[in-house]
């Protein structure tokens, strides 16, 4: 059914696999969780929104907080209102031992085999290349208590990671920019 004159459409939407379904999570908020056994490979979400550069970026951060991932050095995927926030959001929180890492640019795909009822987590070392810091949450043996945007520098997860990288950073990462 198409929206009324008096709706707007919805914004670039973030696509879940069937097999996912977002719950309360134990890390953080709201989680992403596997319904049914993900296979190694396969891809839980594809992120969605808008494209826009950096500037727009820390405007928006400021109205809707974090939600949007980098795709290359001034540009960033993620919504522009408030009202497509929810939509474009993945829910996939930080984890020291992922789950979930990125096939190119905005795929995020199982590492390993999850099992059903599992949470979908990620290393945000994966995808950021900012200037932030945050506690960690995970409680997992690998923790390493403070996650940064600049920790894909780590020759220690450079190595742990290879393959699961966002294009973006595994390019950087090659041209050694750290």
């Amino acid at each position: 059914m198409a929206p009324s004159k008096s709706e707007a459409p919805p914004g670039p939407r973030s696509v879940f696999s069937p097999r996912v379904e977002k719950r309360a999570s134990g890390i953080d908020g709201t989680g992403l969780y596997a319904r049914a056994r993900i296979a190694k490979g396969e891809i839980a979400v594809t992120k969605g929104g808008h494209l826009f550069d950096r500037a727009t970026r820390d405007r928006l951060e400021a109205e809707l907080g974090p939600a949007e991932i980098q795709v290359a050095e001034d540009l960033f995927l993620g919504p522009v209102t408030a009202a497509e926030r929810e939509g474009s959001m993945m829910h996939l929180n930080h984890s020291c031992e992922p789950n979930i890492g990125i096939a190119g640019q905005i795929h995020f795909v199982a590492m390993r085999d999850i099992a059903p009822g599992e949470e979908l987590v990620m290393d945000y070392a994966m995808m950021d290349d900012d200037d932030y810091q945050m506690p960690c949450n995970c409680g997992t043996v690998q923790c390493r208590g403070t996650v940064t945007g600049q920790d894909w520098r780590r020759a220690d997860l450079q190595a742990r990671y290879r393959g699961y990288f966002s294009t973006y950073l595994a390019e950087k990462i090659a041209r050694k920019d750290v």
